[in-house]
């Protein structure tokens, strides 16, 4: 190879790298910058209304949002293969259990409905589990996380309003912080 030839060569990978480069960065999603806000007008922010879904549950039923009205709720976006998602879950069911006449615990699952019917029956995890893939990732973008990072936590009260968001494994102190005041009054 001449030096002519090594030196175009060079020259096209620059550019070829810089213009990879300039097309990831002008086509990324926007960041998460902030749980509590920042986001756009597609993705749900605190204080919004709670985003419309439909997904199947893990015995195929359908479920919607507006089945979960009447009562705060708390959605938790999830997968069998996310560690921390696996940590938090005797939390939720702990929850479900101790608040089954205040509170809606739902489990989002983004994975394989077979691994998560296995999944949830050994642990004995009887609040509603909803399945999906991009059905589920879109539905999560809408409650505010647009790069579907999990876990993923929202917390809506009983009039449909999104009163909290946290991204990352949830703790019972945390819980029982954002939870507190919902289930003290009484559903509208």
């Amino acid at each position: 190879m001449t030096g002519r030839s090594a030196l175009v060569l060079a020259l096209a990978i620059v550019v070829g790298v810089a213009a990879g480069i300039a097309i990831a960065w002008l086509t990324r999603p926007e960041p998460l910058t902030a749980v509590d806000g920042g986001a756009d007008d597609t993705h749900a922010r605190v204080g919004d209304r709670r985003p419309d879904f439909t997904h199947a549950g893990v015995n195929g039923e359908l479920w919607r949002a507006e089945d979960f009205d009447g009562r705060p709720t708390l959605v938790n976006f999830w997968a069998t293969w996310c560690r921390p998602c696996l940590r938090e879950m005797p939390l939720l069911q702990s929850l479900a259990e101790s608040h089954a006449d205040r509170l809606n615990v739902v489990g989002i699952a983004v994975d394989d409905p077979g691994a998560v019917g296995d999944f949830v029956d050994r642990l004995g995890i009887d609040y509603p589990i909803l399945i999906g893939t991009s059905d589920v990732r879109e539905t999560q973008r809408r409650f505010g996380n647009p790069d579907g990072m999990l876990p993923y936590s929202v917390i809506v009260d009983a009039g449909g309003t999104i009163r909290w968001r946290h991204l990352g494994e949830l703790e019972k102190p945390m819980l029982d912080a954002a939870l507190g005041p919902l289930l003290e009054r009484p559903a509208p």
